[in-house]
């Protein structure tokens, strides 16, 4: 990270935030405990609590903080059940594209999409139930998007690391 050397934070002409040790210090903390007060915040990152405010009132008009949100247990939800599915499209112009994008994101099993580059287009994080539940989802839903040819999908056994965002 670079020292900021202009007013708005915004060196990178990508748009990229310029963050300096403090701010990112600042983001670590936050990602930890959202909840935490100003106060504490401050003494974690060794500055008093009127300068830690303005700058996570600038971190949030930079847009580099997005928003704040409680972390819940899918296990407790019991949607435990994952699966990533390769989605191979028919079409890949850009209607196509953005018709797909708009009714996989109106899917709420469909916890993520990423369009990729490789043998497919898309890859999505499916949260259900069970086995059967996620069938359901693929035959119901997501078999029938928009320009979707084929899928391929891959349960996972086991949640090892998963980070909400990392810093």
């Amino acid at each position: 990270m670079v020292e900021k050397t202009k007013d708005d934070g915004i060196d990178d002409p990508n748009g990229m935030a310029d963050l300096d040790k403090i701010d990112v210090s600042i983001l670590k903390v936050l990602a930890a405990d959202a909840r935490i007060s100003m106060t504490q915040l401050a003494e974690e990152v060794g500055l008093s609590k009127t300068p830690v405010l303005a700058r996570v009132r600038r971190l949030e008009q930079l847009g580099v903080i997005t928003g704040y949100r409680a972390m819940i247990s899918p296990v407790r939800l019991g949607v435990a059940h994952i699966a990533f599915v390769e989605v191979r499209m028919m079409d890949t112009r850009e209607p196509a594209l953005q018709a797909f994008n708009q009714a996989v994101s109106r899917i709420p099993e469909v916890e993520e999409c990423h369009m990729i580059a490789g043998g497919y287009d898309y890859l999505l994080k499916v949260r259900t139930r069970d086995i059967a539940d996620y069938r359901r989802v693929l035959g119901e839903k997501i078999s029938s998007l928009p320009h979707v040819s084929a899928t391929s999908t891959f349960v996972a056994m086991e949640t090892v690391k998963e980070v909400a965002q990392p810093i």
